[in-house]
């Protein structure tokens, strides 16, 4: 098996961001002590909560720190992937055993642990030229086998246009790997990934309600703690880089951070963290709403008075990435899932802030389809669309594109999700959405930099403002097809249930199965 990984790829890193900013990351971990919870904690074994922070930064010192793609301890990460892969535990155990990866006689293996992010470490934070003088805020959840790591390419992207992205590590077991580290220095604890059945089921529906229970609850706690960090409240942040600096550049986030106005912050995720994030919003914003029946058992309850319920409002900006709607099934919040997005209460711009991105084979996934339009419309009770009040949401697909075609993974792979999943162009792919996210943006007023003629794949150059005009890439979010292999889907009038059925074929099994199940790797396991 190793021998087959080490000619994925030969490439140990990424292109370079195409915004106008240099992108600054740092690594945060916060006592759960210090924050207050906005709901009651699922899990007390969990003491601390994890992001990475992507944002616009100053020149970076000649000789910062490099981040690595692969977190620290990587021996652990290595082995907790090639687990989540399918190898064998024997396998996983002596990649485990191997202490410097970097001087391993396997290419794959230092492939992992050279691979960096074109970032820089604790880089100053750049001064926001926005009117508010405070830069955009955008919380982005991972998928089943992700870490805070697994979408650089796209977070890091959109921070070289002026957002300010926030990255969970999920400590639910939907990680290969999580590491608990309660104090600076200290010895870490570790979560590792639990394996549950991707067939619907009473079982798999109260696994995937705990999980969300702890993905929903960490939520609030980082805008909770966005909170703090904008007001300059001292916070301990356990992966400072110095015993000295226990803050970790916590400090320079002071009054730079859009998170206080109601509908500022933006949520975004991808398959698992889609639906999470659907699950959060619409927990939050329904949180007092009456006539819940007693078979619902809601998985976060935000107090009347907790700050996120002023956050999410119909204008809070959502985008979901290979929405995965499995978990949003589940009996016990079925009244949830009844209700429409936020977007669509009285008083909100319907579809004009929702962005639903898909790859080519979730789109081929017809089951998840249907289920998909069901949750970006007006009423998701329904089978059908039916009469529109409201204007329809933004929903696209790349041509040629996988579910790891969303993450770094395409990137650093390409070969091989070329070979497995027939994936095309995997940076044309991320250009595409990150794209569409900062169009969507600007239309709903929010300032982030122009997209460059280069990613908008216009010939000549022009100049790239840092503070783009409201519809500065209005073609990527037209539904005619004038972007060669960007395909537009609408909600149409037609029974969800028979436009599904007219596309599965046995050939469109759940993607999420060869994702997740090791299929792509090592053919059938469960």
């Amino acid at each position: 098996m190793v021998s087959f990984l080490s000619q994925l790829n030969p490439t140990p890193g990424f292109p370079s961001y195409s915004g106008p900013y240099k992108v600054g990351s740092t690594d945060v971990e916060i006592p759960t002590s210090e924050l207050p919870s906005p709901s009651p904690t699922p899990d007390s074994s969990i003491s601390t909560v994890s992001f990475r922070i992507f944002y616009p930064s100053e020149p970076p010192a000649k000789h910062s720190k490099p981040v690595y793609w692969l977190p620290e301890p990587q021996p652990e990460y290595l082995g907790a992937y090639v687990r989540f892969l399918g190898a064998s535990h024997r396998l996983s155990t002596i990649l485990r055993s191997i202490r410097t990866l970097k001087r391993t006689n396997l290419p794959f293996l230092r492939i992992l642990a050279y691979t960096t992010l074109p970032v820089a470490r604790n880089a100053k934070l750049l001064q926001a030229n926005t009117k508010t003088r405070r830069w955009p805020v955008m919380v982005f959840s991972h998928g089943l086998g992700g870490t805070k790591n697994a979408y650089s390419h796209l977070l890091g992207s959109l921070s070289s246009h002026g957002v300010v992205v926030v990255a969970p590590d999920h400590r639910d077991g939907s990680a290969p790997l999580s590491c608990i580290r309660e104090k600076p220095g200290s010895t870490p604890r570790y979560v590792e990934y639990q394996s549950i059945s991707h067939q619907q089921s009473p079982e798999v529906e109260k696994a995937r309600d705990d999980q969300l229970k702890i993905r929903l609850w960490e939520l609030g706690l980082i805008h909770e703690a966005l909170l703090k960090i904008d007001r300059g409240e001292p916070l301990t942040n356990t992966l400072a880089d110095t015993s000295a600096d226990t803050t970790g550049n916590l400090a320079m986030f002071t009054s730079s951070l859009d998170v206080h106005n109601p509908g500022s912050i933006s949520w975004s995720g991808h398959s698992f963290g889609a639906a999470s994030v659907v699950q959060f919003v619409k927990s939050v914003f329904y949180h007092s709403a009456k006539g819940a029946p007693t078979s619902y058992q809601p998985l976060f309850q935000p107090s009347a008075s907790s700050q996120i319920a002023h956050q999410i409002t119909p204008y809070s900006p959502i985008f979901l990435l290979d929405l995965w709607c499995l978990p949003l099934l589940s009996r016990s919040t079925r009244w949830l899932h009844d209700l429409p997005l936020p977007c669509y209460a009285r008083g909100g711009s319907g579809g004009g802030n929702l962005l639903a991105i898909l790859s080519e084979a979730f789109f081929k996934w017809g089951n998840n389809l249907i289920e998909l339009k069901r949750t970006v419309s007006e009423k998701p009770s329904s089978d059908t669309a039916g009469n529109k009040s409201y204007p329809a949401p933004y929903i696209f697909y790349p041509a040629s594109s996988a579910h790891l075609s969303q993450s770094d993974f395409g990137i650093l792979f390409p070969w091989f999700t070329k070979k497995a999943f027939n994936a095309q162009d995997p940076d044309r792919t991320l250009r595409l959405n990150t794209r569409a996210i900062l169009e969507v943006m600007r239309r709903n007023a929010i300032e982030v930099a122009d997209t460059s003629a280069i990613d908008m794949e216009e010939s000549g150059s022009r100049t790239q403002n840092p503070v783009a005009q409201l519809g500065q890439d209005s073609r990527i979010l037209k539904r005619d097809g004038c972007v060669t292999g960007w395909v537009s889907l609408d909600l149409g009038k037609s029974a969800f249930t028979d436009e599904a059925v007219n596309r599965r074929t046995s050939e469109n099994a759940d993607p999420m199965e060869a994702v997740v199940q090791g299929e792509m790797v090592n053919g059938s396991n469960s």
